[in-house]
């Protein structure tokens, strides 16, 4: 990789994004058939972590064991980033102890300024921005359930939140025909948007069939997001009806997968019924997230 940091998708080539997905079917396929590869045998990573997490720490964590080096959980409570410290002496601080960072939190303008102050690679584990490292995880799992990924229509349905960011970014980058359906007021970034219909063929639309109609892959999220609690009732109102179901189904392609970067509230974003009959994908997607990551530290962190 050109960059020494993942910040954002936009920051990577399409040649970039594929060697990272091949790398990470490479070290799939070892560590399903018992090959160790220590690759990043002595170094270690610190996870700071101002948004709690269930697949970002697991995958994280045990991609670095998986890998050779360590890892270690920095709950933003529990270091001086918590009690005021800026961003810019966390950065030049930790980067005199550790050989990256993995970052989750709210602002991208604080993944910007680690990397900015620091002096070794940053990579962002989620913000309300973007989620780079789910979006590569989900296009290593297109490929595989699709043998490619150039060429299929991916739709997203919900709320145009850091998921569809990212989804909007890889997807176009990849070769992919990306359709937004979201209500009005809750649209993906408008300069997001604006490179997508520049360089690819997007759409954006209220209507959900519309957005669905002839999709490969089918995607949703959650309507309220960590830290969007509060909005939590008002956005069920308003996202009624933007949902994965048997509807939607019977637009997209009669082979269409779904993915869900989860955790996921059935009967809201998506039906039990069509989530179940799906889980192979959703769940392949999930484990691909160690797999994909351990990608991106080999390419950052290996001398």
């Amino acid at each position: 990789m050109e960059n020494k940091h993942l910040l954002k998708l936009m920051d990577l080539s399409t040649e970039e994004i594929n060697e990272i997905l091949n790398l990470a079917d490479q070290l799939k396929y070892e560590k399903k058939n018992g090959i160790e590869h220590h690759l990043l045998k002595g170094k270690t990573l610190g996870m700071i972590f101002a948004k709690s997490s269930t697949r970002t720490r697991v995958s994280f964590e045990v991609g670095m064991y998986d890998l050779g080096g360590q890892a270690l959980f920095l709950s933003s409570h529990d270091i001086q980033l918590g009690r005021g410290e800026p961003v810019n002496d966390t950065a030049r601080v930790l980067s005199g102890y550790l050989d990256g960072i993995m970052i989750r939190t709210f602002a991208q303008s604080d993944v910007e300024t680690l990397a900015e102050f620091g002096s070794i690679p940053i990579i962002n584990g989620l913000t309300d921005y973007c989620h780079p490292c789910q979006v590569l995880a989900d296009l290593m799992t297109i490929r595989e359930f699709k043998g490619s990924i150039k060429g299929n229509k991916l739709c997203y349905i919900g709320d145009g939140n850091n998921m569809a960011n990212s989804l909007i970014v890889g997807g176009i980058k990849m070769g992919m025909s990306v359709s937004i359906g979201c209500p009005d007021g809750y649209k993906p970034d408008a300069e997001i948007m604006k490179w997508a219909a520049e360089n690819g063929d997007f759409v954006c639309t209220s209507d959900v069939l519309e957005a669905a109609k002839d999709a490969d892959v089918l995607y949703t999220d959650v309507w309220a997001s960590m830290g969007q609690e509060a909005e939590a009732e008002e956005r069920k109102k308003i996202f009624t009806g933007y949902q994965i179901n048997d509807n939607v189904m019977a637009v997209a392609k009669p082979d269409a997968m779904v993915l869900h970067c989860l955790p996921a509230h059935r009967e809201e974003e998506i039906t039990a019924k069509v989530f179940e009959a799906h889980a192979k994908e959703i769940f392949e997607e999930a484990e691909n997230r160690l797999h994909a990551q351990k990608a991106v530290l080999v390419k950052l962190l290996k001398d």
